[in-house]
């Protein structure tokens, strides 16, 4: 489980020494109440921490510059209770590295009709104060989210904490280790891309490691380890009795927990936070890793198939900023069309890697010929996805810049069995609709691997590209294709 709250966001003030004594004091006392609001605030996933107000060039620079070397501040969040003269923030947002959230806020909710004099206007300048801020901060071509409402306001909390965790989802990304496994599949492109402008824009690594290094580990599993994680198997998903010990299918079940425990422990000994693999690499190997990558995502690892370094990160980070909440974020693929003109949708699955925290009920743990790989009869959760609001998430290298494609759907439930398909998968229907969905997609250059969420908004993607300083989007309700065939014009012209 990824705990959030052990991340912070720094709740910054801006004022200056103009005031006095007692309004000063007026300032932080009001401002350290807002910081608590927002902490106590159970929609706001991380904690929100007060510092002292600031009110001149020194003061701003020196708590800018604490953030950027405080290893749980995931970003600032200011606010200005008066007015703060915006030449004072240059020398700080000069060096701020983390992301930041502008509130545009005022302690007073209401104006106080009958009591309201020239005190109470000199105390209560958020007006005025955030638009100088404001200024500066666009002057600067510093990007940022803007957030306007009362601080009490519900609305205003699940906004900063959207932002939160798309801020989450960076931090996670600065200094983590992903791991690949042999190369990328041959002659795919779009799941290929520039790792070493990936770890310069992004700040995570991605190294390939030959599967023999993998292979030794799995070879030397514990085996009371490998009989724990059968019984646990056993006590968690439906299973066939030929599958169970003593069964005439047993053994695939048994290698299949002993590649889970071996990359579980390359991982963590790695430091490393997800994976990809490809079917065309895996010598040494008894059979591909089914259920190890599906459980292993389920527990916060990342993955992608064929090399596919890309969207194990981008899986990485939905997992970050969806942590807590309902639904799961998992690798996806679209995999088949029903172009049924009544009820057209996409069946999106994967061979066997689809995780598990999707599954409406009980996963089935089965064995069955994968035909492709070359190996043998591979493990794995099959399951069916259930229906309601989701997204399909795809980042892409466009040669002078990363793009975030984000798709809109409307997952459905499965109304047929499908007996003869023992992978897990998912039905959805693209927004706006199918063909202009697809058209869409392709347009933009979308892979056909996407992390998929159940649980993460269009705002999280959005928030999260911005911090990244990422090309964002979106196909949604609203999407027309020439209008969205113009954008992505200008946008090429815009990264030109």
């Amino acid at each position: 489980m990824i705990d959030l709250k052990k991340l912070e966001v720094w709740f910054i003030t801006g004022t200056q020494d103009l005031y006095g004594e007692e309004t000063l004091k007026q300032v932080a006392i009001h401002a350290e109440k807002v910081a608590k609001s927002l902490n106590d605030n159970s929609k706001i996933s991380v904690s929100v921490v007060f510092k002292p107000i600031v009110k001149n060039t020194d003061e701003i620079f020196e708590t800018l510059q604490s953030a950027n070397t405080s290893e749980n501040c995931i970003g600032i969040v200011t606010w200005m209770h008066t007015f703060s003269p915006a030449k004072m923030w240059i020398r700080g947002l000069n060096v701020l590295q983390k992301p930041l959230l502008h509130l545009h806020t005022q302690f007073n909710r209401d104006i106080p009709w009958d009591s309201i004099d020239m005190d109470f206007m000199n105390l209560n300048q958020s007006a005025h104060g955030d638009r100088e801020f404001g200024f500066m901060v666009t002057r600067m071509r510093k990007d940022r989210k803007v957030v306007v409402g009362h601080w009490e306001d519900e609305e205003v909390a699940t906004q900063i904490d959207t932002w939160c965790r798309a801020a989450a989802g960076w931090h996670d990304w600065q200094g983590a280790k992903f791991v690949r496994f042999g190369d990328n599949m041959r002659y795919v492109a779009v799941t290929d891309g520039d790792k070493v402008e990936a770890e310069m824009k992004f700040g995570f690594s991605v190294n390939t490691y030959g599967i023999g290094d993998l292979v030794a580990v799995i070879n030397a599993v514990d085996e009371n380890a490998i009989q724990n994680l059968l019984k646990e198997y056993e006590e968690t998903y439906q299973i066939a009795d030929d599958l169970k010990a003593g069964g005439a299918r047993h053994a695939s079940v048994y290698e299949a927990a002993k590649i889970e425990l071996g990359l579980r422990k390359f991982l963590e000994d790695g430091n490393f936070k997800g994976f990809s693999d490809t079917f065309e690499d895996l010598h040494g190997m008894i059979q591909l890793p089914g259920i190890a990558a599906q459980r292993l995502m389920a527990d916060g690892y990342c993955f992608a198939g064929e090399g596919d370094w890309k969207t194990a990160a981008l899986v990485r980070a939905c997992k970050v900023m969806g942590s807590g909440l309902a639904g799961g974020n998992a690798f996806m693929e679209d995999y088949t069309y029903h172009f049924d003109p009544a009820n057209a949708m996409v069946l999106g699955s994967h061979m066997l890697e689809v995780d598990a925290s999707l599954a409406s009920g009980k996963a089935s743990l089965e064995v069955h010929p994968l035909g492709i790989g070359g190996k043998e009869d591979p493990a794995r959760l099959v399951f069916n996805v259930a229906g309601g609001d989701a997204l399909n998430a795809s980042l892409i290298d466009m040669g002078n810049r990363f793009r975030l494609l984000v798709n809109e759907v409307k997952a459905v439930e499965a109304e047929h069995d499908l007996p003869h398909l023992p992978v897990a998968r998912v039905l959805w229907k693209p927004l706006p609709d199918m063909k202009t969905g697809c058209a869409a997609w392709i347009y933009a250059g979308g892979a056909h691997h996407t992390a998929y969420s159940q649980n993460l908004t269009t705002e999280h993607l959005a928030d999260f590209a911005n911090i990244a300083g990422i090309e964002y989007i979106n196909i949604g309700a609203e999407t027309k294709i020439n209008q969205f065939r113009n954008e992505l014009q200008w946008n090429e012209m815009f990264y030109k």
